[in-house]
């Protein structure tokens, strides 16, 4: 069903999905409203008529709880801090608590979690580096609980509302960075590939090489997963090289920070023997010896803009067209990168 029709209209439907469903009108009110006192099965079918019909609730008949849910892939580091950090201050402006939860490494939330959230009936949901599914999609939808993906780990879709970053140029600059510094060998250190900034930063690298005429060498890209232990394990891999990289471009601050224990380790000085990029700008990237050229992604701001966007689309009173929204990056130049030495190997 559209939206705008008479609520006359939607009573009809929800009646018509109570009969093709073979249960009473107020087990159809309970599946609407989270409630947990519906067998699965029951659940499940009338969840999919709800689907079939295309019913949604209307704005004004959801009442909201002064909630914004906030959902993570994963929360092991220093940058979920900012991202909460963002969505705390717009919520605390708006009057509202975030409710935090963790997929525990899916990049797709499980069933549960979307009818926890359909119960709880938040202003709105704000998801990083994760998906959702077209059910769970459907399910938010059809309650009017508007959703937001903040750096989606794959194509959110052209109905998907989304804040991200510019991670193609903020690779290309890194690795160009590098490159005017006389780097001929650049490593690379990936995120997971699944992961859509992942592959956009490695896309800027070999952008980079390849427009200052410099071969892309498949092996100098090693592929990691954002956390400091890859980081350390793969910048070993590279380092132990015996035509090693000059420099290297870790693909997260986290990764940056393993790869300067990896260096020390075999007794290399950073910048003097190697030169290391990150991404993000952690405040780590300012804490540890030397201080670390990086790319700056705006955390904050963008965990900001899409808790502003979620409210945006709670209260508006027609459809609005999905946002994608791109905040641009900049690279920080510290003391981890300097001039090749020599042949530098």
């Amino acid at each position: 069903m559209k939206p705008g029709k008479s609520v006359e209209t939607q009573t009809a439907t929800l009646a018509e999905i109570a009969r093709e469903a073979g249960v009473s009108a107020p087990t159809v009110s309970k599946v609407l409203n989270g409630r947990a006192d519906v067998a699965a099965s029951t659940r499940t079918r009338v969840e999919e008529l709800l689907r079939a019909h295309g019913y949604r609730r209307r704005r004004a008949e959801a009442s909201r709880s002064p909630l914004i849910d906030l959902v993570f892939h994963e929360l092991e580091s220093a940058w979920a801090m900012e991202v909460i950090r963002g969505v705390e201050n717009v919520a605390q402006s708006a009057g509202l608590s975030v409710v935090l939860s963790e997929s525990a490494g899916r990049l797709t939330p499980g069933r549960s979690w979307a009818d926890q959230v359909a119960a709880r009936r938040p202003h709105g949901v704000v998801l990083v580096l994760s998906e959702l599914d077209g059910a769970q999609q459907a399910l938010l939808t059809s309650r009017s609980i508007p959703f937001v993906v903040v750096d989606p780990a794959g194509d959110p879709g052209p109905d998907v509302p989304s804040i991200g970053a510019t991670n193609w140029q903020g690779g290309l600059a890194a690795t160009r960075h590098l490159v005017e510094l006389g780097h001929t060998r650049i490593g690379a250190i990936s995120g997971p590939s699944r992961m859509m900034c992942s592959r956009a930063r490695i896309d800027g690298y070999r952008a980079a090489l390849e427009t200052a005429g410099l071969p892309v060498d498949p092996s100098l890209i090693v592929a990691g997963d954002f956390h400091h232990d890859a980081g350390y394990r793969l910048g070993l891999e590279l380092l132990r090289r015996p035509d090693r990289p000059t420099a290297v471009f870790a693909g997260n601050d986290l990764q940056a920070v393993g790869l300067y224990e990896a260096a020390r380790e075999l007794g290399l000085r950073i910048p003097e023997d190697l030169s290391v990029v990150g991404f993000d700008d952690l405040p780590v990237a300012r804490w540890v010896g030397p201080p670390l050229t990086t790319v700056r992604q705006p955390l904050t701001e963008m965990a900001e803009a899409a808790a502003r966007l979620v409210l945006e689309l709670g209260s508006a009173h027609e459809e609005r067209a999905a946002t994608r929204l791109e905040l641009a990056t900049s690279l920080v130049v510290r003391s981890s990168t300097a001039e090749v030495r020599g042949s530098g190997a």
